[in-house]
């Protein structure tokens, strides 16, 4: 069953997420953010070689480019939490200035470069406070009403795995409903929620698409960036409603 998406920050059932930390990630990922009252950034969990904790993709020249914040030793044997940026301060140089080319004429990019810059320049070498300092200003600069929790700070319960680790999680923040991911549909069960009197529920992003300022096909599930760059604030947030919980 598939329904329409209910407005964040209703007083009941409480709603709550747990999602990895990602850098700057695409639209689907703010759409789940959007969908809860609490939103817990799951960083004490192993680090994901080439995947999208420290690396995304923006528009260049009409094509998919892949960008990456360096970190030093990186390791699936290693949680998201344990982790350091690289020393060197080149890299954020060089991706404000891969940013700024690739969107030269993008009319949205006064707004949206400064914003960057200051993700960039938070003073921290901690990979975890790095991720956690850029979801809050995104959801802040979006309007979103939500909370924004690490779970390495906050629950104490590593000792537990997968489902029941989530299931903890829920219970001590009052949950009436766990919102995944559709990608996490093979990892939980429903029956289980139920049991501990909550609901599960899955978001089914609607296609999203918007000019993209080039003429050609859109290019979709790029960066956040590529969504801020061409549209304007507020139609960035109605665009995080374009999806539905089954």
């Amino acid at each position: 069953m598939v329904s329409a998406l209910p407005s964040a920050g209703a007083a009941a059932p409480r709603r709550v997420a747990v999602m990895q930390p990602y850098f700057l990630p695409y639209i689907g990922y703010f759409q789940l953010m959007a969908a809860v009252d609490v939103f817990v950034v799951y960083d004490d969990v192993a680090f994901i070689n080439r995947g999208w904790i420290n690396r995304n993709r923006i528009l260049s020249g009409g094509q998919p480019q892949l960008f990456t914040v360096p970190l030093v030793g990186a390791s699936q044997n290693r949680l998201i939490c344990e982790l350091t940026l690289a020393a060197d301060p080149r890299w954020r140089d060089k991706l404000l200035r891969t940013v700024e080319q690739a969107y030269a004429r993008a009319p949205q990019r006064d707004v949206v470069l400064p914003l960057l810059d200051k993700l960039l320049r938070v003073p921290t070498s901690k990979l975890d406070e790095f991720l956690l300092f850029s979801l809050r200003e995104l959801a802040a600069f979006l309007g979103l009403a939500v909370e924004i929790r690490p779970s390495s700070r906050l629950y104490d319960n590593a000792h537990l795995k997968a489902q029941d680790r989530i299931l903890d999680i829920c219970r001590r923040e009052q949950a009436g409903i766990y919102v995944n991911a559709m990608g996490g549909r093979e990892l939980y069960a429903s029956e289980a929620f139920e049991r501990a009197g909550m609901k599960l529920n899955f978001l089914q992003p609607r296609p999203t698409s918007y000019a993209q300022g080039l003429g050609v096909a859109h290019v979709p599930w790029l960066s956040i960036l590529d969504v801020l760059m061409h549209n304007e604030r507020a139609t960035v947030r109605a665009l995080l409603d374009q999806a539905d919980l089954a």
